[in-house]
């Protein structure tokens, strides 16, 4: 898979997993991983674009003794996942021409 359309792919469903209420990383590599391979390597530098995109807010609270940092869907974030299921009826009727037309060969 294109690493750019991968990694638009893994922010959208980061910022979908933070649709139910704030989270933190570990729970959202849990909350992803069934969908797309995600690491820590990969979550945080994408969790920081979405914050400096102001898609994200961080929030650090203490959880069991220690700071957690929590991550907040912003009316951004809402903005680009509804964005995004605008554009992706757009790449399924690409899919289904591709599809349709290699079933001719």
């Amino acid at each position: 898979m294109d690493v750019q359309l991968k990694r638009g792919l893994i922010e959208i469903c980061v910022l979908a997993a933070m649709l139910r209420g704030p989270t933190y990383g570990y729970q959202l590599i849990k909350d992803v991983e069934p969908y797309m391979a995600i690491s820590e390597s990969t979550l945080y530098p994408i969790l920081k674009r979405l914050e400096s995109d102001g898609c994200v807010k961080v929030k650090s609270m203490e959880h069991n003794g220690r700071l957690r940092k929590y991550y907040y869907i912003t009316p951004d974030g809402r903005a680009r996942i509804n964005e995004f299921l605008g554009e992706w009826q757009d790449i399924m009727k690409v899919y289904y021409y591709i599809e349709r037309e290699s079933s001719h060969v």
